[in-house]
């Protein structure tokens, strides 16, 4: 076992581990570390605690100290300068015709580096505009593409659900995300309904893909043949999956009736996966095909 602390620099960024040497660091303390790109200012998400070794990537960086009133007012002072360092990387990309998007700009605590996020259709000749703006800022540039989850992760939003969004708030890394999350839990095949601000698919339909597996088991698929607790049977009209119930048209006295039941009182054989891609329609498969090409080119995007 070894001692780490993890730190994070962005709010729902990824969680770096460091060594927290001899320093009593508890959750919320800001502290200075040594990163791959300089000396950095972040907050722990954690107490000084152990885990085993091979889940650490050795050697470990050391924190440097706990940040004092100095380092939290430098910071401060660097979060100013960035909007400033923003304004005029935005007034270069335009005084060059460059098919760029600017997103972000960042500096190191210790203002060694500048970094500006962009995005673009394709690959950009920005070696004039590093040019410049090290002519400005008199330190080093560096401009990184990024893929428009990214974007959304860094700007920000309100999702479809009427809450701040995932990825900029709690989710550190992207989650891998299907088109047949959404048919598990009987969304509509629509991309304008399973589509987040980004355009891709909602990272939410991870969330809650388990329970719906779950409780999609316990279930019959519409269109199969039940019979029920008082002897009946029939064909499986809907489902509702949160609740249980299963309509059932059966027939009684030589009639067809629509009946109501807890699926827990229905005999049927039960499934032991997600649905296959056979089971939608020709319009869902195409839709389904169109879906999972977008959602693949954006794994290379994000890349």
């Amino acid at each position: 076992m070894i001692k780490v602390v993890g730190v994070r620099f962005r709010t729902a960024g990824k969680i770096y581990f460091f060594d927290p040497l001899e320093f009593e660091i508890k959750r919320g303390d800001h502290v200075i570390v040594e990163t791959a790109r300089g000396i950095e200012f972040g907050t722990a998400v954690s107490d000084v605690k152990e885990v085993e070794e091979e889940k650490v990537i050795q050697p470990l960086k050391p924190v440097l100290r706990i940040a004092n009133q100095r380092d939290i007012e430098q910071e401060a002072a660097n979060k100013q300068k960035e909007k400033e360092a923003y304004k005029v990387c935005l007034e270069k990309i335009q005084k060059h015709g460059l098919e760029m998007k600017l997103i972000d700009a960042e500096y190191t605590f210790d203002n060694n580096k500048v970094l500006f996020y962009f995005t673009a259709d394709g690959r950009i000749d920005f070696r004039e505009l590093v040019k410049d703006l090290a002519a400005v800022f008199k330190t080093r540039i560096e401009l990184r593409q990024i893929g428009v989850r990214d974007e959304t992760k860094i700007v920000g939003g309100i999702g479809i659900c009427g809450r701040p969004l995932c990825c900029h708030t709690h989710l550190s890394d992207f989650i891998p995300v299907s088109i047949k999350m959404a048919k598990e839990q009987n969304l509509s095949l629509n991309p304008t309904k399973i589509s987040g601000v980004c355009g891709r698919l909602m990272c939410c339909l991870k969330h809650e893909e388990e329970t719906y597996e779950e409780l999609n088991r316990k279930l019959p698929s519409i269109g199969d043949y039940v019979t029920t607790d008082d002897g009946l049977k029939g064909e499986v009209q809907s489902v509702n999956v949160l609740r249980q119930l299963v309509k059932v048209v059966v027939d009684v006295n030589d009639e067809k009736e629509i009946r109501e039941y807890e699926a827990s009182k229905l005999r049927f054989k039960k499934r032991h996966g997600k649905k296959d891609k056979m089971e939608l329609s020709k319009e869902e498969m195409r839709e389904l095909e169109r879906l999972e090409k977008q959602e693949g080119k954006s794994k290379l995007d994000d890349n």
